[in-house]
């Protein structure tokens, strides 16, 4: 941030930065707890729910516990889960698994299907039912630190500023947003949260933080073959046994489902595509009978955290704390994070408001971890903290049977004999270079099923701001071209779910291309690069995505 730019200040009580789950719970458990009290959400998106993704099952824990009578009040929640199951593709066949067989741990009672970018919009009218003020398309670009090195609150991004850094004659500078305590609740890898780590060391002693990369579609079906409450979960094809992660369907209303693939971003082969891997599992016969006469709606991509109890860092920090995938509270085997993120915010508020009434600010609230995992976090992701390490270590064939057998064990002798492991490399280290794999070619998309990342992008309805600056930095520009290409052949273009970017020929040379128009803030560039070059930032706020019903 330029300190030579005049700016306006506003002080509150309380700062949340992103109005996501964790982030608009918190907000609301304040309010809850203590009327007067000043609280100001900053997001990004232009819209509130405009950059939420998510599958989503939800396991309605969470908002029970926040709003106890959401069903009453309308909540856009539904339908009840009535049938779920797990599948294993081959290339050909689908191999139902053995209901009996799933571990109790990884089965939810009272799940519901949502879009959880309706749910926001609804959970921010609740908010400011209660007075909370909430500021779309407003990003969060910096955060403002006291002598000690305490958090004191946030600047906002500036807006009008051209690709070269002038300033337009709609320049509008960022304004500084102080308060006695700011939350982190950005969501996985977000750009706030990533310097927080790394300035008051939170990872020290905690095992990397994992992530996978989601990618989501929704498609209008025909009648006869909806299904409302449906939900199936798939493994195997298209990814082989070292590439973890799994495919979705769940059957929401007005005859849509909701489809989609995580592909874990600890996998070994550069030349690896989740984007297409996507387009692959919807051409397998089991998901194509399905998508016969349908249209295809909405597209859309984002990173989640998926570490588990290892990886959750220190949380709170002098000034505040990180709440919901910030800190990441994703239950991997039961894909399910939204229930934690609530918690967590509720748990945070509650530590929060007791200090203020005791009368401080700007201090680290040594209580607050313990009472974010004591609100059932705990509970939920510590009998499974094998999962992820043995799906990682051991590839999915040998790694699931393992992890089946420790969460039998965790539910009938409540003790993990795998427990144990722990995943000890970042994804961005795993991968091999490109000599030393052997490349994935995809088939060209036919435009019915498959599609192609422009036509993809298209429906995320995206809406960034061309003469803005480059928000996806490169600390050395060289390194793409330098060391990437002829190393891992620069993944970039493969790992990017958006087509922001590019290798071309310019001149008889290789040249490294970013379409930032085209970035729908996935983050898997900053979690995926093997240099970690790339540094993703927030663009001009309300740019990016514009979701409905993800």
């Amino acid at each position: 941030m330029a300190d030579a730019i005049e700016r306006e200040m506003m002080e509150t009580g309380i700062v949340i930065v992103g109005a996501g789950p964790a982030g608009l719970s918190a907000a609301i458990a304040l309010k809850q707890k203590s009327p007067d009290l000043e609280i100001v959400v900053v997001e990004k998106s232009a819209d509130i729910g405009g950059h939420i993704l998510s599958g989503a099952v939800m396991d309605p824990a969470g908002l029970d516990a926040l709003i106890p009578d959401w069903r009453e009040k309308g909540a856009p929640v539904g339908p009840d889960v009535t049938e779920d199951s797990f599948v294993y593709l081959t290339e050909k066949s689908a191999i139902p698994f053995p209901h009996a067989l799933i571990p109790p741990i990884m089965k939810t009672r009272g799940a519901v299907i949502i879009s959880l970018g309706d749910l926001c919009r609804w959970l921010a009218e609740q908010a400011e039912t209660l007075g909370v003020d909430i500021f779309p398309g407003t990003a969060a670009a910096d955060f403002i630190t006291g002598e000690n090195g305490e958090i004191l609150g946030i600047v906002t991004g500036d807006m009008g500023v051209a690709r070269d850094g002038t300033h337009k004659p709609t320049f509008t500078p960022g304004i500084e947003l102080r308060a006695r305590y700011t939350l982190i609740a950005e969501g996985a890898r977000g750009s706030l949260a990533k310097r927080l780590i790394a300035k008051f060391g939170l990872d020290e002693g905690r095992a990397p933080q994992k992530y996978g990369l989601g990618l989501k579609e929704i498609w209008e079906i025909d009648p006869a073959k909806h299904k409302p409450g449906k939900v199936t979960h798939f493994m195997g094809y298209p990814m082989g046994n070292s590439t973890s992660g799994g495919g979705f369907c769940y059957h929401a209303q007005d005859n849509r489902i909701y489809l989609g693939l995580v592909a874990h971003l600890d996998y070994e082969n550069p030349t690896l595509s989740p984007f297409g891997e996507f387009q692959r599992f919807k051409q397998h016969p089991e998901i194509a009978r399905l998508l016969e006469g349908a249209t295809c709606l909405s597209y859309g991509a984002r990173a989640l955290t998926s570490g588990g109890w290892q990886s959750i860092p220190k949380m709170a920090f002098p000034g505040g704390a990180l709440i919901g995938c910030s800190a990441g509270f994703m239950n991997v085997p039961r894909l399910k994070a939204i229930h934690n993120a609530i918690r967590s915010g509720m748990a945070a508020a509650s530590e929060i408001a007791n200090a203020i009434a005791a009368g401080r600010a700007n201090d680290e609230i040594a209580t607050l971890d313990e009472a974010i995992l004591a609100s059932g976090i705990r509970n939920d992701l510590y009998p499974v903290r094998a999962v992820k390490p043995l799906w990682s270590k051991l590839g999915t064939f040998v790694g699931v049977g393992l992890a089946g057998a420790d969460m039998w064990i965790s539910s009938l002798a409540k003790r993990s004999p795998l427990g144990g492991l722990v995943s000890d490399r970042p994804d961005f280290a795993r991968l091999k270079p490109v000599s030393e794999v052997a490349p994935i070619t995809y088939p060209k998309p036919d435009g019915k099923i498959a599609f192609s990342r422009t036509e993809s992008v298209y429906r995320a309805n995206i809406a960034h701001e061309e003469d803005q600056p480059v928000h996806l930095r490169l600390t050395d520009p060289q390194v793409p071209i330098r060391d990437n290409l002829p190393k891992y052949g620069e993944p970039a273009p493969l790992y990017c779910p958006a087509g922001v970017y590019e290798v071309i020929e310019e001149g008889g040379d290789p040249v490294f291309r970013i379409n930032a128009q085209n970035c729908v803030h996935c983050k898997t560039c900053d979690i995926k690069d093997p240099a970690q070059n790339i540094n993703w930032v927030p663009p001009e706020g309300g740019s990016g995505p514009n979701y409905s019903g993800m």
